[in-house]
């Protein structure tokens, strides 16, 4: 027995200003190094509140993800470039 999905058309759009936006690292089993970012783009309330009485929120983000570290023997052996440098 599931929950009722939430009516997302019933929430209120609310501004925001990133106070602070911080890099999340990452050190994975294979020895590769990521940082990543969540950037908030868009929230919302929603009419509906949580066990405590606090509202609810939806976001919206995109993730930065960058490697700062990548094992020689996990890169891709390139083969050089043809193309003339002019």
């Amino acid at each position: 027995m599931g929950t009722a999905p939430i009516n997302l058309s019933k929430g209120k759009r609310i501004d925001f200003k990133a106070v602070k936006e911080e890099w999340n690292e990452y050190d994975l089993e294979d020895g590769t190094k990521l940082k990543v970012k969540l950037i908030l783009v868009d929230v919302l309330r929603l009419p509906d509140y949580n066990p405590l009485g606090e509202p609810l929120y939806q976001i919206m983000s995109q993730n930065v993800l960058k490697t700062t570290y990548v094992p020689d023997e996990l890169k891709k052996k390139t083969k050089p470039s043809t193309t003339p440098i002019a």
